[in-house]
């Protein structure tokens, strides 16, 4: 499937006008702060000039119009977020221990009021502009599920662990990092879970997909 324009627009290319890398990160990092306080509606292409003490001129040079402003910054932070949650390593041998450490890195990615707040915006505007949903299912994810699913494949190449649909046994995991503890944050208003809490699910997570797909015999 053809990707959408917006898509297509989030990747800066490395060089041309308007493609300064510092110019462009001064913007977004202008644009985070005004999006964070006023939601993707709120927000303004002068008040994110202001913020970022830039022009607004110079703010079109680098993107057109709000949309595709925001669709770099939700594609960043999804990023970051996935690179920091996601590191794994090819010859760490212990998975248990490998996907505890992930589980506990993957939570906390995800409770850090910069990502629960660009869940909630995107949440909000994914009606009316759902390639934004794309985006952030795409650069956070699917991203994170498949830097999780090449790494199960070196384990089930080593006879680690027996799994049919791997994506889909990426996908369950991380489901079982979060399912108990994301929604109560991210809708119900609940303070960020303790670390004895986090702990403790990623810990049954964990023994859950080794009881699923860990080496028989």
């Amino acid at each position: 499937m053809a990707r959408s324009a917006l898509a297509q627009s989030v990747p800066a290319p490395a060089a041309g006008p308007g493609h300064d890398p510092d110019k462009r990160q001064q913007i977004l990092e202008g644009a985070r702060e005004v999006f964070l306080a006023r939601g993707f509606d709120g927000a303004s292409m002068g008040d994110i000039a202001l913020a970022a003490g830039v022009s607004k001129g110079t703010l079109y040079v680098y993107f057109e119009n709000k949309q595709k402003l925001f669709a770099a910054l939700v594609a960043e932070q999804c990023r970051q977020t996935a690179e920091r949650s996601f590191v794994l390593d090819a010859e760490d041998h212990d998975v248990r221990a490998a996907l505890t450490r992930l589980g506990k890195s993957f939570v906390d990615g995800l409770m850090r009021p910069q990502h629960l707040a660009t869940i909630r915006i995107v949440t909000a505007v994914a009606d009316k502009l759902p390639e934004l949903g794309r985006i952030f299912i795409d650069s956070g994810p699917r991203a994170g599920v498949a830097r999780l699913s090449d790494w199960l494949r070196t384990k089930i190449a080593r006879g680690d662990l027996t799994i049919a649909d791997v994506e889909l046994a990426a996908w369950q995991f991380l489901a079982l990092c979060q399912g108990p503890l994301l929604a109560p944050v991210l809708l119900g208003g609940e303070p960020r879970p303790s670390h004895a809490r986090i702990d403790e699910v990623v810990a049954r997570a964990v023994e859950t997909f080794i009881a699923a797909y860990g080496r028989r015999g």
